[in-house]
């Protein structure tokens, strides 16, 4: 009997937050209304009986044990987890609505229980930002020219509209005459965007074939990715699909540009990066320059991803660019640990040894998402916020949450590359 009236609770919350179409665009058509001579078959509840009937099978829900709560919980928690997948299939817009109309159904007691393989609290109920200041770049009538800006993407709103949205409209601004869409290779944050705030972006594939239904003939696709890694090789290999549907497809440079042949190599774009990411944290700290910054005792990480791919060395080859450059109080750490000299512990030795006393943790990635605010910043004992302090050796630890898209002066790096491949 408890599962029945947990499930006709959140049957009655699915159906309205179905027809409402998770608030995507284009998701789902409402039935149109009946005309003037159309009699409704059956005599229709009146809103005010609907409400009463939805607040007493709610009231008999949350009356039962706590194994019910707990139930109502792990329900939606199966939910999230179906939808924190890197796969699209025709049933997932759907699976977003009963999601987040499952979610909506819970008390606050029973939503701070959701806990499943991804699932937690969280998902639905962290506050990023506002969506609506975020365009997914999702329309149609697109012309003949199309720039598509490519990225992995966040969930994290306010990071999304200012590092994704400050590119994308850098690379607008620069190219008027093209129209620039946005696409992300990460479902499953598009998946926890649509579920959450209603906001519908684009996967490559989707993406790709806007292009082709709205007639572009000329298309640079711009990855906003930082190296020629795993997800750079999938955006080639999703450009290949669609090979002849248009005729000149280009993509373009990711930030760092080519890889180089091993940890030595370095090339302008690194070096315009180290300089423009480094200017960016020596301002928010309030140090005229690092030689200031070094006579105080402090020290700088910036912590990327890491990755498994051939293309890890380019965080090796970032270290270099910054020894070179004679910026000796910065070092370069990733989350992943790989390559393996850039794992936290590797990083603490490292700044330890060189006798910095104060640390700056900033973010190389794109975006100041999930891994900056939590793997970097975050409360937890193994952030690397939390290690730092817990290995004694400093006076102070400062973290600054801002990602790379945010800087102009980075921006300006995606728009060359882009004119580059329009010369192309």
């Amino acid at each position: 009997m408890k599962k029945k009236l947990l499930m006709v609770m959140l049957s009655c919350t699915v159906t309205a937050s179905l027809l409402a179409g998770c608030g995507a665009k284009d998701a789902y058509t409402a039935a149109p209304e009946p005309t003037a001579e159309a009699e409704p078959a059956e005599p229709v509840a009146t809103e005010e009986a609907a409400e009463q009937d939805t607040a007493e099978v709610t009231e008999e829900v949350t009356e039962e044990t706590t194994g019910s709560d707990q139930e109502a919980a792990d329900m939606v928690a199966d939910l999230i987890d179906a939808i924190y997948v890197q796969t699209w299939t025709e049933d997932t817009e759907r699976q977003c609505a009963e999601a987040k109309a499952a979610w909506d159904a819970l008390t606050d007691e029973q939503k701070e229980m959701v806990s499943g393989e991804e699932a937690d609290p969280d998902y639905f109920g962290r506050d990023t930002g506002d969506a609506a200041a975020d365009d997914p770049l999702n329309a149609d009538e697109i012309g003949e020219k199309e720039i598509l800006v490519v990225s992995f993407g966040t969930s994290f709103n306010d990071s999304r509209a200012t590092d994704i949205g400050g590119i994308e409209k850098a690379i607008a601004k620069a190219y008027p005459e093209w129209s620039v869409r946005r696409a992300f290779t990460a479902q499953i944050i598009i998946n926890h965007v649509l579920a959450r705030d209603g906001e519908k972006i684009d996967n490559i594939d989707q993406a790709l074939k806007r292009a082709v239904d709205n007639g572009v003939k000329e298309l640079i696709v711009q990855p906003t990715h930082l190296m020629h890694g795993a997800e750079y090789d999938e955006i080639v290999s999703a450009v290949k699909n669609y090979e002849g549907q248009i005729d000149s497809i280009v993509i373009a440079e990711p930030l760092l540009g080519e890889v180089g042949a091993d940890a030595s190599a370095s090339n302008e774009d690194k070096q315009n990066v180290a300089k423009f990411i480094t200017a960016a944290a020596l301002e928010t700290s309030g140090y005229a320059d690092l030689d200031a910054a070094k006579a105080d005792g402090t020290a700088y990480v910036f912590m990327g991803h890491g990755t498994s791919h051939s293309a890890a060395v380019t965080y090796s080859q970032m270290q270099t660019t910054f020894d070179e450059m004679g910026y000796d109080n910065v070092f370069v750490g990733t989350v992943e640990g790989n390559p393996e000299e850039t794992a936290c512990e590797a990083v603490i030795e490292k700044v330890k040894a060189a006798g910095y006393k104060k640390v700056v943790l900033r973010p190389l990635m794109v975006v100041a998402g999930d891994h900056a605010n939590n793997d970097m910043a975050g409360d937890d004992d193994d952030t690397w916020k939390s290690l730092f302090i817990m290995d004694g050796s400093f006076e102070d630890i400062k973290c600054q949450i801002a990602g790379l898209g945010g800087i102009e002066d980075v921006e300006q790096i995606y728009v060359a590359h882009t004119g580059e491949a329009i010369k192309k």
